[in-house]
């Protein structure tokens, strides 16, 4: 039988923080953690069926550069969720129009990348 995904996995500095703004930006509930475990872990997700969760893991260094993987997500309305996520402490890196879609890449509070699109 061939593996299944377990989490989309985030190295990160503040996992709580950083779980807590997917937590946001997604509508899914950061799930709970035993208390002497909230420094090194958290997910997003498994609590409430999205698949895969999150899971963000505090790692004492980053990967350099930009990131490897990243989240696509998909939007009714790209103005409002790039706004919205903006709100929630996103920044904007650029917005692109190709292949039939409209999306924006941002990057969350550490610095992941992100984007969010639409269909032309």
């Amino acid at each position: 039988m061939a593996p299944t995904i377990a989490a989309t996995t985030f190295d990160c500095t503040n996992p709580a923080a950083l779980a807590d703004f997917y937590s946001k930006l997604l509508d899914h509930p950061v799930d709970p953690v035993d208390p002497g475990a909230a420094d090194f872990y958290a997910t997003v997700g498994r609590e409430s069926g999205m698949t895969p969760p999150l899971m963000f893991l505090a790692v004492p260094d980053k990967t350099p550069g930009k990131n490897s993987i990243h989240l696509d997500l998909m939007a009714t309305d790209l103005r409002a969720e790039v706004e919205r996520a903006i709100a929630l402490g996103a920044r904007h890196v650029a917005d692109f129009d190709e292949f039939g879609l409209n999306w924006t890449t941002l990057a969350d509070p550490e610095g992941n990348l992100f984007d969010i699109a639409t269909h032309s």
